[in-house]
Order: C-alpha cells, then sequence, then structure tokens
C-alpha cells in the first residue's frame, strides 16, 4: 500500500489517492485499488485530505502515512555533485549519524555542507541563488537569518553525540593524527579570541582549532576550538580527558614534536594511549643515543630506498612519573619506549640551506638592530655582539655553536610505546600531513582563515558545518589519490565535470536523469560510487 499523485493539467491541481494492490482470483493478476485522500498544497507540498476521506479516518483513528514529496511543478536542476555527496553519506555514515544527533535539523546541516564545498570561497549569503540550481537534501532555501539561527541550534550535546558515532566506526583500525592551527579574528565578542603567535611567528588576535585525522581513512572526525594563546604542549591532557567522555579507548594517536613533553609523555602513558611524537634531537637521552648511533645509523643495512632513509630503532626506559594527590606522593615507574632515530641525505643539504638563510637573517635583524622577540636565544647563541668606542659595534659568528648544529643536519627522531619497526613508524608519522592539508582545505576551500560571526554561538554552529563539510572533502580528496586522479583533475575540476549533470522534475512523468558522458562515469567509479540511475 502506498500513495501515488495526478495532476488535473486543466485545473493544476495535484491530487493524492491511496494505491492498494489485491490479487484478482477471476483474472489472476494483481490489481489496484484507488482511494482519493485530498489535494496537495502548492505551497507546503501536504496533502489537505477530503472530508469523506478525513470522516473515514476518524472512524478508524489510525493516522495518515506520509508519501514520497509529490513534484508539484516542472523543474530542472544540477544533480551530479550533489547525488555523489549523498552516496558519501551513506558510505561513511554522517548522513545516519546526523541524523540521529540532529534529527530536525540534519537536512539543512548538509544542504550548508554541499553548498560550501561546490561554491569554492563564497559566503553564505550566495546559498539562496545556489539552492535555485541545485537538487540538495533540505531541498528549499536557507535564508541568511536562519543559517545564522540553525548555527545556534548546534548544540554541544549533540556535537559530541556526533564525534562519538563517528569516532567509533574506525576507533581500532588506525593511527589518528593531531594537530593545532589558528584562524585571525578581530572580533571582540568571542571570548577565546586572544593574541597569540602564529605558524609565521606573527602576533595577532586568534582562535585555535584542534583537529583529529585518521590516517588510514583520510577523514576528520573531532576538532575542538582554542583559545588563541593556548601553546600546542598545554592540549593534550585535555585531550586525553575527551576521549576518556566520548569513551574512545586504545587509541592510537600521531603528534609532531610540538606537543612534546615530558609531562605530555606521562599523560600518554596513564591513559594507556599508543603514539607517535616527533622529538627533539636536543633531548638529553636522544643526544646520548644517537651518538652511539651516528655511524651505525649510516649503515647500508639500514637504509630504504623506498623512503631515501636510514633508519634504526632502541629500545629505551621511559622514567614515568605520576602525582597521586589521594596518597600525597609521586608513583614512579620504569616503562618500555622505543626512540626511532633516521638520517635522510637530501634532508641534509636542505637543512644547511635553511640554516645558512636563517643565520643571514638573524646577522641582518643585528646589523640593522631589528631584534625580533621570538629569536632573541638565537642571535646570542650564534652570534658574539661586542661594541667599543674606538671600534664600534662588531658582530662575530659562533663557530662552534654553528659546527655543533651542523652536526646534525639530515637526522630527526620519533618516540613511540608500541611501533619499533623505523619504517613503519615513519610511513604512520608522515600522514599527519593530512591534517595540515585539512588545515589548507578548511582555510582556504570552505573560506575560513578568518572568522565572519559575532556570537560564541554562531560559531560553535558554523564550525561544525564547516567540519562536515571537510569531512566530504576529505573522502574526495582521498579517493582522488588512491585512483591516481590528481594528474588530470583538481577537485574542482571534478566537482565541476559531475555538478553539470541534471535532473528534470515533471508532474507529469515524474524524475528524468539528464545525459551522462563516459568520462563521468569513470568518475564516479573510481570515487568508489555507482552512478546515479532512476
Amino acid at each position: 500500500m502506498g500513495i501515488i499523485y495526478q495532476r488535473n493539467n486543466k485545473t493544476g491541481i495535484t491530487y493524492a489517492y491511496r494505491n492498494e494492490s489485491y490479487w484478482d482470483k477471476e483474472k489472476k493478476q494483481s490489481r489496484a485499488k484507488r482511494t482519493l485522500i485530498g489535494k496537495v498544497d502548492p505551497d507546503t507540498g501536504n496533502i489537505v485530505p477530503t472530508r469523506a476521506y478525513r470522516k473515514n479516518q476518524d472512524a478508524q483513528d489510525t493516522p495518515l502515512k506520509p508519501g514520497p514529496v509529490p513534484i508539484t511543478k516542472l523543474q530542472r536542476s544540477f544533480y551530479g555533485a550533489t547525488y555523489l555527496f549523498d552516496q558519501i553519506g551513506d558510505a561513511t555514515g554522517i548522513t545516519a549519524d546526523l541524523k540521529a544527533c540532529f534529527p530536525d535539523i540534519y537536512k539543512q546541516i548538509l544542504s550548508l555542507a554541499y553548498y560550501l564545498i561546490l561554491e569554492e570561497n563564497n559566503a553564505l549569503s550566495r546559498f539562496p541563488h545556489w539552492q535555485k540550481l541545485h537538487i540538495h537534501p533540505f531541498g528549499q532555501d536557507i535564508p541568511s537569518q536562519r543559517s545564522s539561527d540553525l548555527f545556534q541550534s548546534i548544540d554541544e550535546e549533540a556535537r559530541m553525540k556526533f564525534f562519538k558515532k563517528q569516532g567509533k566506526r574506525r576507533i581500532e583500525t588506525e593511527y589518528w593524527a593531531f594537530d593545532t592551527t589558528s584562524i585571525s579574528s578581530y572580533s571582540d565578542t568571542l571570548k577565546q579570541v586572544k593574541k597569540g603567535r602564529n605558524k609565521e611567528h606573527d602576533i595577532l588576535p586568534q582562535l585555535n582549532l584542534a583537529l583529529l585525522f585518521g590516517e588510514d581513512s583520510g577523514l576528520p572526525f573531532y576538532y575542538r576550538k582554542l583559545p588563541g594563546n593556548l601553546t600546542d604542549m598545554k592540549t593534550v591532557k585535555q585531550l586525553m580527558k575527551e576521549f576518556d567522555v566520548m569513551g574512545y579507548k586504545k587509541v592510537n594517536v600521531i603528534f609532531d614534536r610540538g606537543f612534546y613533553s615530558r609531562e605530555n609523555i606521562n599523560t600518554l602513558y596513564k591513559h594507556h594511549q599508543k603514539f607517535i611524537i616527533g622529538v627533539k634531537l636536543g633531548l638529553k637521552y636522544v643526544k646520548e643515543v644517537l651518538e652511539e648511533e651516528r655511524e651505525n645509523l649510516k649503515l647500508w643495512a639500514n637504509f630504504k630506498t623506498q623512503f631515501g632513509t636510514y633508519g634504526i630503532c632502541r629500545k629505551i626506559t621511559w622514567d614515568y612519573e605520576q602525582e597521586r594527590p589521594y596518597k600525597g606522593d609521586i608513583l614512579k615507574e620504569k616503562r618500555r619506549a622505543y626512540l626511532l632515530l633516521f638520517y635522510n641525505p637530501e634532508k641534509a643539504a636542505k637543512d644547511q640551506a635553511d640554516m645558512n638563510e636563517y643565520l643571514t637573517s638573524l646577522h641582518h635583524d643585528l646589523l640593522e638592530n631589528t631584534l625580533k622577540e621570538y629569536r632573541m636565544k638565537d642571535y646570542q647563541k650564534y652570534f658574539e655582539v661586542t661594541e667599543t668606542p674606538k671600534r664600534g659595534r662588531k658582530i662575530k659568528p659562533r663557530e662552534e655553536a654553528m659546527r655543533e648544529a651542523a652536526q646534525n643536519y639530515g637526522y630527526f627522531a620519533l618516540l613511540s610505546n608500541e611501533i619499533k619497526e623505523p619504517f613503519q613508524s615513519l610511513s604512520l608519522y608522515r600522514s599527519k600531513d593530512i591534517v595540515e592539508k585539512g588545515f589548507g582545505n578548511l582555510k582556504e576551500r570552505l573560506n575560513f582563515r578568518r572568522l565572519q560571526v559575532s556570537s560564541e554561538l554562531s560559531l560553535n554552529g558554523k564550525l561544525f558545518v564547516e567540519f562536515i563539510a571537510l569531512i566530504y572533502l576529505s573522502y574526495i580528496k582521498k579517493k582522488m589519490q588512491d585512483a591516481a586522479l590528481f594528474e588530470k583533475w583538481t577537485i574542482q575540476g571534478l566537482l565541476d565535470e559531475l555538478d553539470i549533470i541534471e535532473l528534470l522534475e515533471t508532474p507529469e512523468h515524474g524524475r528524468v536523469l539528464g545525459e551522462m558522458t563516459k568520462k563521468q562515469k569513470e568518475l564516479y567509479a573510481a570515487l568508489g560510487v555507482k552512478p546515479p540511475s532512476l
């Protein structure tokens, strides 16, 4: 039993009928009985029951089951790219998880995310124009004021529920790469906008954003905004607490060396987290092992052609410490760890070139007396400045310090409490680049380089919608990389190619799919999606 719709061409009215199939014993074939339910409201799409049908329904006390949305007007829309997003949403569980967490607004969230991906760098004020030309989940306009209301309705509890659902889909199958970035803002109303130093060492009012990506899937599934003056080192402890809140156990995480501190490593051990983290060569225990292994490291047996790198592993002991306030003491234990040392000849040449450029810029600052605060230690480390009334100001290089720095060109180190195979750890560690690329997509393609909201609630909601868009974008990027599509296509070019596929909707004939080329079908197949058909 279902509902069918029929339009009267003379009056323009669309009628809804209840259609009941039954078996005709005499004719020995399936037949159908139609019962008029009512008219379809052209504005809302709702069925307005006839008096006879309403009276019959009241007598039976059975609710009217909703049928498919009727087609009440002729419309031609772009369909190919949003169809792709629909399939990705099903494959990744995004649609199901959003529906479970935001049952009333999930379609609006999806439509805004689709728009942000397809209309690169465009403001949300352009959504009304875009939606008139595209098939999308919500199927209606979301004016600027309604999008602001939508952002403010995305609450913390539902967001955390979504993160938990997405995380559990991949929780024990891959390492998670974690990193932070800064987003500039001059808002006086956002509490977490603080003056901080960005990656280019500029001190600006900003907000920090932390992202967690799966190294194998290439998909993000958690983010958190942070005060702009918070350093990377201070975020690990909070991350572990939120893992507990979301029920994440046996998590494997990857951090770059900006997150390294003894306290953070102790925190990771305390929470039984498996980790790989970059470490500085200047740390005492790293220097000691490196000096012992420096010559062995460059042996051919330790070289891996695939990486163009030499690598070895040394098992070490970590001096674990944990404060126990309830006992008023500090627990001290020995924990197993692996120090992974690497040497890359190409990196050695690049390190030397970079260091030469850096020393030149330090020397220039000293000559011009334009010292930068964040370089003060290096001015003193690499140069000796003297000034006398007769000879004036003299800048002399500290060659011993420069030789010591040159000794480590091309070397780098990782620390892990699980992976002891050097090149397995290196491969996993390099996967953290997906976070940096994710930040690039968020800032450049999704138009989030500067915050354009004035309230905390709007910021929280817009961040979430941008994050949903980033999941789709990351999925497409990973599939394109796996299928080597970047040799011929950009992401925008591929989406434009699919976006031109049309869908014609008519009250008389239903939905009619436009022509598809062989190239378009091949693109769907390369992305792991079955081409559309009706």
